[in-house]
């Protein structure tokens, strides 16, 4: 991933940040929570390299950031989240030594939402990871009803809420066990 790329993430992730929209922007398009670094968003790529959509001018339109356990540390909402997740059973057994990746953010910008752009990520993701992983999980603000309906639909379900910083989150997890590879 290249700086350009790198910058293009910043700049769309800052123009979705919750704490930069209206209550009713929110509502309507959803938001992202998380600030990351262009030094951390770097690290993170490299452990685990991301997926960046770009227009034909090379704008970035979306992104999906993979985090692993190797960099859960160098971030504290990620930890948090991590340690929030390794508390958690799912199918009878503790996810804490099944092996799992976490979406650490997705966004796709305003312009772009509706066209499957976050449904295609999340299918690269399955072809590149889940022969790596048992599982995919991540946690999406129970206000973020679009998010929510986005991760549903590309095989996600709920199967935990917990409280953070003043929100209610859904704790969103893929099998992958039991894919047909193909």
């Amino acid at each position: 991933m290249n700086l350009e790329e790198l910058q293009g993430i910043k700049t769309l992730q800052q123009a979705n940040l919750k704490t930069e929209l209206t209550e009713q922007e929110q509502s309507q398009e959803g938001f992202v929570t998380a600030v990351y670094s262009l030094d951390f968003l770097k690290q993170m790529h490299q452990s685990c390299p991301s997926i960046v959509c770009v227009d034909s001018e090379n704008k970035v339109i979306g992104y999906a950031l993979v985090t692993t356990q190797e960099t859960r540390s160098e971030h504290p909402l990620l930890e948090s989240l991590f340690a929030t997740i390794d508390e958690q059973e799912f199918g009878g057994k503790l996810l804490k030594p099944s092996k799992y990746v976490v979406v650490g953010q997705l966004c796709v910008s305003k312009d772009h939402r509706g066209q499957g752009i976050a449904q295609k990520m999340y299918s690269f993701f399955r072809t590149a990871l889940s022969n790596h992983y048992e599982y995919c999980v991540t946690d999406v603000d129970v206000a973020n009803t679009n998010s929510l309906k986005t991760h549903l639909a590309a095989g996600f379900e709920v199967f935990h809420q917990f409280s953070y910083g003043g929100s209610a989150w859904n704790l969103v997890i893929w099998d992958w066990n039991n894919l047909t590879k193909g």
